[in-house]
């Protein structure tokens, strides 16, 4: 991994690509750089305003682009289904499932999910679930699940997922960042599972602390000026940029190898560096954890792993 950067992606020409969240930050630029070397990518946004004028933005940068937007609300379960069933090709290569929500005040998504689990967790599982089979028949195809170092703030608690009894905006946020690693351990452990699952990966990584503005948007939410003022100060003094955020993620995306369930960051902690192994708590590993935490969200979103049926571990 020594020195790697945009320049070692592979050639990418007929693959399909849907990048959540990518109307800006670190899914706009891993969008952006699937696109330059080749790949169709999809920018999968709550906005289709924003969404659109990304493409416009991208299009501008590289101009013979294959890009579309395509709207996704991943705290709405229907408008989920709308996207998945829409999706009119019949390979995917690459899933990023990037998008997210940090710290906000508690608040319930659209089928009364707390909303950083349901979107950060709940969302993506239930999009992925989808597009599933449209994965399994593409060869080579992988499922990339951004998660964070922050994950170490909370592990998943089972008795409460929607965080009921208790609310901290950021033990939440640890928690759902758990819950993607999680996530990703038991796909993997799924998928490996299978003798016709044609090498599909299931990884997960990580960018550091990257200037985006994911860190204000809980402060901005609840009119704390200050507040917001002083954590864009930090990311602008501290944070590295989101080109650079976004390296981990493109190399799980991309990088021949990579193995699955393996959990790539910045190699210099939070700081920038070329794309390395990142520590994970070790119940990010727990097998019977990921059993429990894949039956619960089964059961919340209603969208079952039928192709995976076979491969169940319980």
């Amino acid at each position: 991994m020594t020195g790697w950067n945009t320049g070692d992606i592979p050639g990418l020409d007929g693959k399909v690509a849907v990048v959540t969240g990518a109307n800006g930050g670190l899914g706009y630029v891993v969008a952006r750089e699937l696109a330059r070397k080749g790949a169709r990518v999809v920018l999968a946004c709550r906005s289709e305003e924003r969404g659109s004028a990304a493409v416009e933005r991208l299009l501008a940068e590289v101009p013979d682009a294959a890009v579309e937007p395509g709207r996704l609300d991943l705290g709405d379960l229907a408008g989920i289904r709308e996207f998945a069933y829409g999706l009119p090709y019949e390979r995917l290569d690459l899933l990023v499932n990037n998008a997210g929500v940090m710290a906000l005040p508690h608040g319930t998504t659209a089928d009364g999910f707390e909303t950083q689990f349901g979107v950060n967790h709940l969302g993506h599982f239930a999009l992925t679930g989808l597009l599933l089979p449209t994965l399994l028949a593409t060869p080579g195809a992988r499922v990339v699940t951004v998660s964070s170092f922050l994950h170490a703030l909370g592990n998943v608690d089972p008795r409460d997922l929607n965080s009921v009894r208790r609310y901290g905006r950021w033990t939440a946020y640890g928690r759902s960042k758990s819950a993607n690693l999680l996530f990703t351990h038991e796909l993997a452990r799924r998928l490996a599972a299978r003798d016709d699952a044609w090498d599909v990966r299931a990884v997960a990584a990580h960018p550091g602390y990257a200037r985006t503005d994911l860190h204000v948007a809980g402060a901005r939410a609840e009119g704390r000026r200050l507040a917001t003022r002083l954590m864009g100060l930090a990311a602008r003094v501290v944070a590295q940029p989101a080109e650079t955020g976004a390296l981990p993620v493109l190399y799980a995306a991309t990088a021949p190898g990579v193995p699955s369930d393996s959990f790539t960051g910045p190699s210099y902690a939070m700081w920038g560096g070329a794309p390395a192994p990142s520590r994970r708590a070790p119940w990010t590993l727990d097998d019977a954890m990921g059993e429990r935490l894949w039956a619960a969200s089964e059961r919340l979103t209603g969208v079952t792993y039928e192709a995976l049926r076979g491969s169940d571990t319980t």
